[in-house]
């Protein structure tokens, strides 16, 4: 490149603050696909003679919110006032989920579908090893995505910061005029994206997508300087204000028309990475709602990350966790 775009490497400790930020003002719309997460744990004796699989005697089961709802619970922890947009089933897992979010503290405004059943993800636990997922899911009706459109719109003067949380369940086929909704009332608005074409998410301030769903849009790289090409042309094509790239064991990348922006992986240890990317994402945009400065919310957010995959299934941080000495 002509112009190369300056880089800088930030510390994990970077931004140690001697007060936690205030994040309890933080007014945080979260919309997109919700889901039921679903744990069995139990012990593993012996094989079954009518197979050759492990036999799983459960002794255990809990119900966690997934998706969406687990982006949510992760901004509510945190202590964002924390709002849910999404598509459920008016099924016995949608009542679950709705009571989820009354303990979670999160507001509600799920859409009930009698046409679908909610969506849920089964993990079956033994001996702290996932055994077998099992997934159950339909995509919402027409009228329900209408519904659910309206009400956004209604929604928007009551938050500062949106996320369009995407897991290509169908909930979102109305992202590109959310974006540009929520852009016209001048919010902020982070997208965590799926699939192999991310120009429904133009205009958004934020994309966070993570390694492998960045090379399904702009195919794969050898060296960095082909990142920093490919990222940054992306980014133009899209109209972003940054890029965020989530990298597993390399940390976290994120792109902006000045600067590029590194931070080193923070996890002492890897115990469930399942979920990381929700965390990640509501603490960015926590951060950035509470007025952090970008390259502070996202030190921030690498911390979250590191913290939560030390821990088993989908997640929370919470802020006294977070921002701990």
């Amino acid at each position: 490149m002509n112009n190369p775009t300056p880089s800088r490497l930030l510390a994990a400790d970077d931004f140690r603050r001697e007060a936690a930020p205030q994040l309890s003002s933080v007014r945080l719309l979260v919309v997109g696909d919700v889901m039921l997460d679903r744990y069995w744990f139990g012990d593993v004796s012996r094989i079954s003679p009518e197979a050759p699989v492990p036999v799983v005697r459960i002794q255990k089961r809990e119900e966690r919110l997934g998706g969406a709802a687990n982006v949510a619970r992760n901004a509510a922890a945190l202590g964002a006032h924390t709002g849910l947009l999404g598509v459920a089933g008016a099924d016995e897992a949608g009542d679950q989920m709705e009571q989820l979010l009354q303990d979670g503290g999160i507001h509600s405004y799920l859409k009930r579908d009698e046409s679908i059943s909610t969506i849920i993800k089964l993990r079956v636990i033994g001996r702290q090893q996932q055994m077998v997922r099992i997934d159950f899911e339909d995509a919402p009706t027409e009228n329900v995505l209408r519904d659910k459109l309206t009400q956004f719109k209604a929604l928007l003067p009551d938050y500062d910061v949106i996320i369009l949380s995407d897991y290509n369940k169908g909930s979102l086929v109305n992202v590109a005029e959310m974006i540009a909704l929520a852009r016209a009332a001048g919010k902020i608005v982070l997208v965590d994206p799926k699939g192999d074409d991310f120009t429904p998410y133009r205009g958004a301030s934020i994309l966070t997508p993570n390694r492998s769903e960045l090379q399904q849009v702009v195919g794969g790289w050898k060296t960095e300087e082909q990142l920093l090409e490919k990222a940054q042309k992306l980014r133009e094509e899209l109209g972003l204000d940054a890029l965020l790239l989530t990298r597993s064991e390399e940390g976290m990348s994120l792109f902006t028309r000045d600067e590029v922006l590194h931070v080193h992986a923070d996890a002492r240890e890897v115990f469930d990475v399942s979920g990381a990317g929700d965390t990640v994402i509501a603490t960015l945009a926590t951060m950035l709602g509470a007025k952090a400065p970008l390259a502070e919310a996202l030190v921030t957010a690498n911390r979250a990350g590191g913290i939560v995959v030390g821990k088993l299934g989908t997640a929370t941080v919470t802020r006294e966790e977070l921002f701990s000495a």
